[in-house]
């Protein structure tokens, strides 16, 4: 790889990287002085952020994406830095003129500058932006959805409207304050069970992905892939008790937190709880099991989301149509 561009002062923009035409040019460095503050209480006094630019910004500044990849050995995300380069970067296929995101991912109408729908594939769901939030538009293409049998339950921005037989995305937490752009449908995809007896350890599910069955993508919202396991192990923590109670990701944080007797900050309103159940001398909380149903469509689908709860914290356990969604109908049948 070049050499990276020299220091910049703490916070400027050099000219040259609003104009990177190229998908050969180095990548810069941003030397920022500012203290950051950690979670832990902490603070870094002054860290470098390595980045690159492709295309020209806007004198508007309004035409800029940001575009993150975790957990490789390097960033790089289009282009090659020098002739010589083995491999161009990871994101060489959708970055630079005239392409775009292959696979699933698809622009749909006449102009693909300007495309009616655009389809983000996500393995067990798909996310579909309408520019503009256009409703006959949405209206059409849920219509073209539900007649689909590989879909299994829709959820749309409520800010275009309320449409039979869908939920809004605030049901699963999709509507919030986030700057990124926020899906006008979420579209799960259909799951099924083979017979290994334990429908939810042996599930299938239509995807929209490139991977193989077992190669790991994002999963749909079937029982089989929302329900993931999880261990804790030390002496904070019980020895060989099992939570029957439902816990998420969300819930980690703050238990460690707790365990550390560290005082953290939580931001945002989607946040877990601390796993007193298994910590020594912790008591198994209540639990509610919650159903929501959608009105159902002219054919009478119905989006069905099933969770539960723990004091204010709710949990998502599956969501779809009716017998399209591994272990939903299980579960709606033990909330009755």
């Amino acid at each position: 790889m070049a050499a990276p561009a020299a220091r910049a002062a703490s916070g400027a923009v050099q000219a040259d990287w609003l104009d990177n035409q190229s998908l050969t040019g180095p990548s810069h460095q941003l030397h920022l002085d500012e203290p950051l503050l950690l979670d832990c209480g902490r603070a870094l006094p002054e860290y470098v952020v390595n980045f690159e630019t492709y295309g020209t910004l806007s004198a508007a500044r309004d035409n800029a994406i940001l575009v993150c990849h975790s957990l490789t050995s390097r960033a790089h995300a289009a282009g090659r830095h020098a002739p010589d380069d083995q491999q161009p970067g990871w994101w060489d296929a959708a970055i630079g003129p005239g392409k775009y995101p292959k696979r699933g991912n698809g622009l749909i109408g006449t102009d693909p500058e300007r495309p009616d729908v655009v389809v983000a594939a996500n393995g067990g769901s798909d996310l579909v932006y309408i520019p503009g939030k256009d409703v006959s538009a949405t209206a059409r293409v849920i219509e073209a959805l539900l007649a689909q049998d590989y879909v299994s339950g829709l959820f749309v921005d409520s800010d275009i409207g309320s449409f039979p037989g869908t939920l809004p995305l605030s049901a699963i937490n999709m509507q919030g304050a986030a700057r990124t752009p926020r899906p006008s449908i979420v579209i799960n995809f259909r799951s099924y069970a083979t017979d290994c007896g334990q429908p939810i350890m042996c599930a299938v599910n239509i995807a929209d992905t490139g991977l193989q069955q077992g190669q790991g993508m994002h999963g749909s919202f079937s029982r089989a892939d929302t329900m993931n396991f999880m261990a804790a192990i030390g002496p904070s923590f019980k020895t060989g008790f099992v939570d029957e109670a439902p816990v998420s990701n969300a819930d980690i944080g703050k238990t460690i937190a707790h365990a550390l007797v560290l005082k953290i900050p939580f931001k945002g309103s989607l946040q877990g709880r601390v796993l007193e159940e298994a910590l020594p001398g912790g008591e198994p909380p209540a639990t509610q099991t919650w159903v929501e149903r959608s009105q159902p469509s002219a054919t009478g689908l119905t989006t069905i989301l099933v969770g539960q709860s723990v004091g204010r914290v709710q949990y998502f356990d599956a969501a779809g149509f009716p017998e399209r969604t591994v272990g939903m109908d299980e579960r709606k049948a033990a909330s009755r």
